[in-house]
């Protein structure tokens, strides 16, 4: 934990200064046409004339006090701005985090039932192919087929129906996917061999029991640290794949901040996005001591 308050506290202080690398705020906003006299009562309005260190202080402070500061684009707080975009992520995310486990654990445990198999074999294929392909590619040749030539999907944007979740909950979930199916086989091919399974399989459990209860329970501990990294690694293929297909969450949020240089979104978004996988950590943490008792007594 105290690991992770450190990273929290870097990553604010470097995201605080990076951003006031690209230039004068005021070039941004204000016409290029504009005197000196309008700059400086803007630059002062905004707290731009005072020093780094001043200006940082404040931001700060705002944090503890639930003030991500003011956005001058939009003309809101930004943390408001923020926590309306995330639903959008999180709905996607959940998703397509629900769909990898469900089918990569089914694979998985099925690949390493019977090792060197067929089913095994075309298992290992596809899930080293998904977890190579780079999203952006998956993403703009599945736009190219599906919805140009084809005609069957959305390009972009969010509706209410079912054909605009397909192509973005399919992009994100193809590497988690590739990754924990070799995950979940190589952690249930290990857990097969291991002498209370033996131990089972002699008493005479049903076999659907000794892979599902006794071998799969025990092989949880991996499968849930790296559900965990694909989680927060999501955050980073949500800005691949929200910006691609125009999906409105965090991710498509981020970059068009960082393109406008709203200072106060940027810092908001990656201030939240920070501390919720801060707190992730956490709940993975637990789930450790929920699934193997023994981890408190070390």
């Amino acid at each position: 934990m105290l690991h992770s308050s450190i990273a929290l506290i870097g990553l604010i202080v470097a995201v605080f200064f990076l951003a006031r690398l690209t230039g004068d705020p005021t070039n941004l906003y204000l016409p290029i046409d504009a005197n000196l006299e309008t700059r400086q009562e803007f630059a002062k309005l905004h707290g731009f004339d005072q020093p780094s260190h001043v200006q940082f202080v404040k931001f700060v402070k705002g944090i503890a006090e639930g003030d991500l500061g003011f956005s001058i684009r939009k003309q809101r707080p930004a943390f408001d701005i923020v926590l309306e975009a995330y639903p959008t992520t999180l709905k996607l995310a959940f998703t397509t985090m629900t769909l990898v486990i469900t089918f990569a654990v089914t694979v998985g445990a099925l690949a390493a039932y019977k090792p060197r198999g067929v089913f095994d074999r075309v298992a290992s294929i596809s899930s080293l192919s998904t977890a190579s392909a780079p999203d952006f590619w998956v993403a703009i040749t599945g736009i190219l087929i599906f919805s140009v030539a084809l005609r069957w999907l959305p390009t972009s944007g969010m509706g209410d129906g079912i054909e605009y979740w397909i192509m973005p909950v399919t992009v994100l979930m193809l590497r988690p996917f590739g990754l924990q199916v070799q995950v979940v086989r190589a952690s249930m091919l290990g857990a097969l061999s291991s002498a209370y399974v033996k131990t089972a399989r002699a008493k005479g459990v049903r076999e659907r029991r000794v892979i599902y209860v006794h071998a799969l329970r025990n092989a949880l501990l991996t499968i849930v640290t790296v559900a965990g990294d694909q989680t927060v690694g999501m955050i980073n293929g949500a800005v691949i794949v929200e910006t691609v297909f125009g999906w409105p969450g965090i991710g498509k949020l981020m970059v068009d901040s960082v393109i406008q240089r709203d200072y106060a979104i940027v810092q908001a978004a990656i201030t939240i996005t920070a501390s919720a996988i801060f707190l992730l950590f956490i709940i993975i943490d637990l789930l450790y001591v929920a699934l193997d008792p023994r981890i408190r007594h070390r």
